[in-house]
């Protein structure tokens, strides 16, 4: 059996290894990334592998979302949902060149207009190029030189290119897609689906329980998502499939901890109160299932966990729900 010990030096040596093979060269540009959080700070020190010039811009810096953005090329978004139209509004203000890309790797949904994060900065930038960034990609693992990989996605293949070269390095693969929205709805709805894995963990159901839960799940990420216009073989892919396995099966998914310590007992309140971060799960899924309620897409797992977060049911009766639904042909 190998030590703990052993491991961890043979952990060392992999990293080592990996990192020998960075900076990839590509042209160093100017980047301004939005929100200083633990996703926003694991994007900056990937795009500092390859020696970019980075610019940090939070409102809690003492610094002009101006001043960040003078002579940038690229701007990346890592802040959370509730403030991607506000941000939006100020840089707008401000002015944007159209040469500069625009890179979004937030997950969620707006509550007023169920519009995702790459579609609002489209809307309000129709002339500058739109990346979507989204993989299985956990702060933490990331922060620790851990070995990953992630999509950028994008209408503009050359701007995808441009970004891919940006953040690929030994250690963090990046796969190109023409297919924004569906990379986007990946990474997004796989949260929601992460609190119910927590609920099934917390509960201590088993692997089989799980490995049903997430087999179903996907078929209902890929029901929405297709419907809201991503295509099949995206959720399939590392922003789909991948995203919702490394969500799923992680506590340092704020997720996961959210449908975990539900299973415990735990009020939302309190659970969300002890979060580092901000869970997009659970804003995700009251205007998820808007969007299913006013289509009439049946989401029955999204749905437990919509009645769950809103205080309607238990977590036990939740799966008790799910078990007892009318049998049916699984394809």
């Amino acid at each position: 059996m190998v030590s703990k010990i052993s491991q961890v030096n043979q952990r060392r040596e992999v990293i080592r290894t990996l990192e020998s093979t960075y900076p990839i060269s590509t042209e160093k540009v100017n980047l301004a990334i939005i929100g200083t959080g633990a996703w926003g700070s694991a994007l900056a020190k990937l795009a500092g592998y390859n020696q970019h010039e980075i610019y940090l811009w939070s409102r809690k810096l003492n610094i002009s979302l101006e001043q960040v953005l003078k002579d940038i090329d690229m701007i990346v978004s890592a802040i959370s949902m509730k403030g991607v139209n506000e941000t939006v509004d100020k840089i707008k203000k401000i002015g944007l060149p159209t040469k500069v890309i625009i890179v979004t790797a937030t997950k969620g949904l707006d509550p007023k207009t169920t519009r995702t994060p790459s579609q609002i900065w489209k809307t309000n930038f129709p002339n500058n190029p739109v990346v979507v960034l989204s993989g299985p990609n956990l702060s933490k693992e990331i922060d620790d030189k851990l070995p990953a990989a992630t999509v950028v996605a994008s209408k503009d293949i050359a701007a995808a290119t441009i970004v891919q070269n940006i953040f690929a390095s030994g250690i963090f693969r990046v796969y190109s897609s023409s297919d924004p929205i569906g990379t986007e709805l990946g990474g997004t709805l796989k949260n929601v689906i992460a609190i119910a894995s927590g609920v099934c963990d917390g509960l201590g159901l088993g692997t089989n329980a799980k490995s049903a839960l997430l087999t179903r799940a996907l078929a209902e990420i890929i029901r929405i998502g297709t419907h809201l216009g991503g295509r099949t073989e995206t959720f399939f892919g590392l922003s789909g499939l991948g995203d919702m396995l490394a969500t799923c099966s992680s506590s340092l998914s704020r997720n996961y901890q959210v449908g975990y310590g539900l299973a415990q007992g735990k009020s939302l309140e309190a659970i969300l109160e002890e979060l580092p971060g901000t869970a997009e799960g659970v804003n995700t899924t009251n205007v998820l299932i808007d969007i299913a309620s006013r289509d009439k897409i049946p989401l029955p797992i999204s749905s437990q966990v919509f009645l769950l977060l809103n205080g309607k049911i238990t977590p036990e009766e939740a799966v008790e729900a799910l078990m007892e639904r009318d049998l049916k042909a699984e394809f």
